[in-house]
């Protein structure tokens, strides 16, 4: 997330980073630039059905990188008196990494296009009383499915600004604001059962509370679970049980610096098909309301779509500018940066899941039904290959009630389903990753 306080507030970081870049260039580094962020957030975190904490926090702060014959040195500071010593660190840093033969330099200015629906002034604007409100709200709808009972919460309200300076005359700035909810709940019968949900958005939500009652409703639903028997199904992956697998298979094998290191599954096939015909799938830092959509990326180059997987072929990689000086061509805008305090990455902005028809899969499907995944970080990042634990998943079948399953394993290899796969329309965003329900064919394992 990128955050800011106020604009004079901002002016005056704005003028701490680029003191910040001159320091360093006296130290002696040949290139230099700033990363500043400056915002405000407040947090409800809830146990049970009360509030446990509210909290309102500030924060600001500067990340530089000096750049000497190829080597990269990193400081950050949040506090301005010290930007002395964060230049020198800095400098000292990239000496002691020594020439880089792969590195080009930084970006040079250009110009950027500002998406729509990232910044809310009701958002800026919400005060901690308008959170426990929220918070409330879903606590409500929990309450309102009988038999379920709140586990814990939250509720997350963020505004603020970030920019990207460097000694090559790039100065950029840009506002932003999040929503961030999530809950989990409980239910109790012959057995147990839990459930959870979840919101992102860029603007104001009035309430919550149909995040706690689906969190609730699934829950319940899970109650008197049976066992599945094993084997092979059609599995249909809910947009959470999607991401959660995407993070730790394809996106590792589309960045650049692992294909470059020879540790993507992906590499040297740009132009083959490697998925069935109707998969589609693009990066877009400009999606209008993403989560992770900005003008420009964590080193300042303009934000664009990426198509990657296109009508079953794979279109290429996702690039920062490091790895793309590496190959001689132009980075994508996919640095990513965790904050202030870190340097850039190749990351994704908004990963975009989707075919050219979608279709109502869970009307047709007679199979599986999963909503989430318990161990997708195990997956082998390489090779695809995974196994895994289904969450809340569901026995279910056209005109048929759906049945609740207890412990189930999945296991098969990402690069293999998505040969055939078959994409729905029940598009939704799980942070940074926009995907609907997707039907797989895939081993079972119940117990």
């Amino acid at each position: 997330m990128k955050i800011s306080d106020t604009s004079d507030s901002l002016d005056g970081l704005l003028n701490f980073g680029h003191k910040l870049i001159s320091l360093a260039l006296q130290e002696g580094a040949e290139q230099a630039e700033v990363c500043g962020m400056i915002g405000r957030s407040v947090d409800i975190d809830l146990r049970r059905d009360a509030v446990d904490l509210a909290s309102e926090s500030f924060h600001r702060g500067l990340g530089l990188r000096a750049v000497i014959a190829g080597g990269v040195g990193f400081s950050s500071t949040s506090d301005m008196s010290l930007l002395p010593y964060v230049a020198k660190s800095a400098v000292l840093s990239a000496r002691a990494r020594g020439r880089d033969e792969s590195w080009r330099s930084l970006p040079e200015p250009k110009e950027v296009v500002h998406p729509e629906g990232i910044f809310d002034t009701r958002l800026q604007e919400i005060g901690p009383e308008d959170c426990l409100d929220l918070a409330e709200s879903m606590l409500s709808g929990c309450r309102a499915v009988r038999g379920a009972e709140p586990v814990s919460g939250s509720v997350a309200c963020a505004s603020g600004s970030h920019f990207v300076l460097n000694s090559l005359g790039m100065q950029l700035v840009e506002a932003s604001t999040l929503m961030h909810a999530s809950m989990e709940t409980i239910a109790h019968g012959s057995d147990v059962a839990t459930g959870s949900d979840f919101y992102f958005a860029r603007s104001y939500s009035p309430s919550l509370e149909d995040v706690g009652r689906a969190a609730g409703e699934q829950a319940c639903s899970s109650l008197g679970a049976v066992k599945a028997e094993s084997g092979t199904y059609d599995v249909l992956l809910r947009p959470l049980a999607v991401a959660e697998l995407l993070d730790y298979t394809l996106l590792p094998a589309v960045s650049a610096d692992n294909v470059q290191k020879g540790r993507s599954s992906l590499r040297g096939r740009v132009g083959e098909r490697v998925s069935a015909e109707s998969l589609l799938i693009a990066d877009d830092g400009l999606l209008s309301g993403g989560i992770d959509s900005s003008a420009f990326d964590g080193e300042g180059v303009p934000s664009q779509r990426t198509a990657i997987i296109e009508d079953g072929v794979l279109m290429g990689y996702l690039y920062d500018s490091y790895t793309a000086g590496k190959e001689g061509t132009k980075s994508t805008g996919n640095a990513v940066r965790a904050g202030y305090t870190g340097v850039p990455s190749v990351g994704i902005r908004n990963l975009i899941v989707g075919s050219r028809a979608g279709r109502d899969l869970l009307a047709e499907t007679k199979g599986i039904v999963v909503n989430s995944l318990i161990g997708a970080h195990t997956a082998n990042p390489i090779s695809g290959d995974f196994s895994v634990e289904a969450k809340n998943a569901f026995l279910i079948a056209p005109g048929q009630a759906s049945k609740p399953i207890g412990s189930l394993m999945l296991a098969g290899n990402f690069f293999e389903l998505i040969k055939d796969i078959e994409v729905g329309r029940d598009v939704r965003a799980v942070g940074a990753i926009v995907t609907p329900t997707v039907r797989v064919r895939m081993k079972v394992v119940g117990s």
